[in-house]
């Protein structure tokens, strides 16, 4: 079995500024990705959404995104982006390819069985990395983690949920606009989906919006400073081993000229806190909820604009997380063990903070393989 000097798994934006840079470096590496074609988690958006729509894609390191008109499909325009990316720097992505787990390895030579090479240990950052994936294994010295979040949709559980005889969408399975017209939509979260599937639905229908907390509301612009900003606070998080939260909980809410009739209709001021239970019909409040207690709403949908996870199972073997419930990073190197970098986790969930984090990444292979050979020439 060969063995490579890094991994990369997940052909995002984060993984492939990884493996830009990886290449720079001049460091052999495989990039795997586990959907059929480029385009990462934009592949999977909605066919409504155009490229005036977006909050922005940055360009990746090299190349910048091609001008676009607006009114281009998000789901093909920035897929058709990486593709070209992906062939004009040669990079070594293998698809699809659905990695099962990452585990540290258990062969007698430091790798899987038969694998053969040298060996500093198992875990903790000594050794191998095995990753077996539904088209093989591979074995790695160190790994790059970019699978991002889009494939783990969070929807809340909430008493009564199992009963609805509506239709419930996540933000994944979002059809378009024309989809609800004339029904009656509770669209649920506090986040930039939740304002931007106001803005596109309340012209069209009836809709209410209900948040756990309070939307907070900014008028500043996404700057690539306010973005720098934004990872930074981020990081802080991810630095002390607590849970990443979104981008949106530190820059606010905006609401952008698209969503403007929506305003004026009343959608966002509307707002109500959230529901305390699902029944076949609708939503009710619970009698001590504000002044909203005790109400029932009826609905036709229910729509969980509630955010995603990270998509992290396949590390569970390797025992990243700290007590505190997130992966503890320095930088991007998981400070349980550093043969594992994490990009598009946390502050580098942005399409700014996944250009920095593949750099940051590289160098941390960089580093962790130099520090490997010392150990190995000491021995």
């Amino acid at each position: 079995m060969e063995i490579h000097d890094s991994l990369v798994i997940g052909a995002g934006q984060a993984g492939l500024s990884a493996s830009y840079h990886l290449r720079r470096r001049g460091i052999d590496h495989v990039v795997l990705d586990a959907d059929d074609r480029p385009g990462g988690a934009w592949q999977h958006r909605w066919d409504a959404l155009t490229m005036h729509d977006v909050h922005g894609v940055a360009d990746l390191p090299g190349a910048e995104i091609p001008p676009d008109t607006g009114r281009e499909r998000a789901n093909t325009f920035v897929p058709a982006y990486f593709a070209d990316y992906e062939r004009r720097f040669e990079l070594p992505v293998v698809r699809p390819v659905r990695v099962r787990r990452v585990r540290p390895s258990t062969g007698s030579g430091g790798g899987p069985t038969g694998a053969g090479g040298p060996s500093t240990g198992s875990g903790g950052g000594g050794g191998l990395l095995v990753v077996e994936s539904d088209a093989g294994t591979w074995a790695t010295r160190t790994l790059v983690n970019a699978t991002g979040t889009w494939t783990r949709p969070f929807i809340p559980h909430y008493p009564g949920i199992e009963t609805f005889r509506g239709e419930q969408l996540h933000t994944a399975d979002y059809p378009g606009p024309e989809h609800f017209r004339g029904k009656r939509v509770v669209v649920v979260g506090g986040g930039a989906s939740a304002v931007q599937f106001l803005g596109a639905l309340a012209p069209i229908t009836d809709t209410i919006w209900v948040t756990r907390r309070e939307p907070v509301w900014t008028d500043r612009d996404f700057t690539p400073e306010l973005g720098r900003e934004v990872v930074a606070k981020v990081e802080q998080r991810v630095r002390q081993g607590l849970p990443p939260r979104s981008v949106v909980s530190v820059t606010g809410l905006r609401l952008r000229e698209q969503e403007r009739e929506a305003e004026r209709l009343g959608a966002y001021a509307a707002r109500r806190p959230m529901f305390t239970s699902i029944e076949p019909d609708g939503v009710r409040w619970d009698p001590s909820t504000g002044s909203a207690g005790g109400a029932f709403e009826p609905a036709d949908v229910i729509l969980w604009a509630t955010g995603f996870r990270p998509a992290i199972e396949h590390l569970a073997p390797l025992h990243l997380r700290s007590p505190l419930g997130g992966i503890q990073l320095d930088g991007t190197t998981a400070v349980a063990d550093p043969r594992v970098q994490m990009v598009g986790y946390g502050p580098s969930a942005s399409t700014i903070g996944a250009n920095r984090a593949g750099r940051t990444a590289a160098r941390g292979v960089a580093e962790h393989l130099r520090s490997a050979e010392v150990v190995s020439a000491d021995a």
